[in-house]
């Protein structure tokens, strides 16, 4: 049986939780490769891409990926470091 307290617990996250994702979606973050700029944010939406003229249009596609895969990584550590300030403050922590 659920106790009172766990049930309050549970919705205490819900509520944090919520605020942080709310709050994930004005934090962006920003990855480039030569003449490529792509900027996320840390609720993993694409906010802006920039290609610049220089660019030939066979490296495009494979110079978007790589600053795509560094931008959303870099959004993941941001959006799991607010995460396990909401579960830190609930008491409770993310198993390593």
């Amino acid at each position: 049986m659920v106790s009172f307290s766990e049930l309050r617990n549970s919705f205490k996250f819900q509520r944090q939780a919520k605020k942080v994702q709310n709050e994930l979606k004005n934090i962006h973050v920003e990855a480039e490769s030569p003449g490529i700029k792509v900027v996320v944010s840390a609720a993993m939406e694409v906010i802006s891409i920039e290609v610049s003229p220089a660019v030939p249009s066979e490296k495009i596609g494979p110079l978007l990926t790589d600053a795509f895969n560094r931008a959303l990584k870099k959004a993941q550590i941001v959006s799991a470091e607010r995460m396990q300030g909401v579960m830190g403050d609930i008491g409770l922590s993310p198993k390593m």
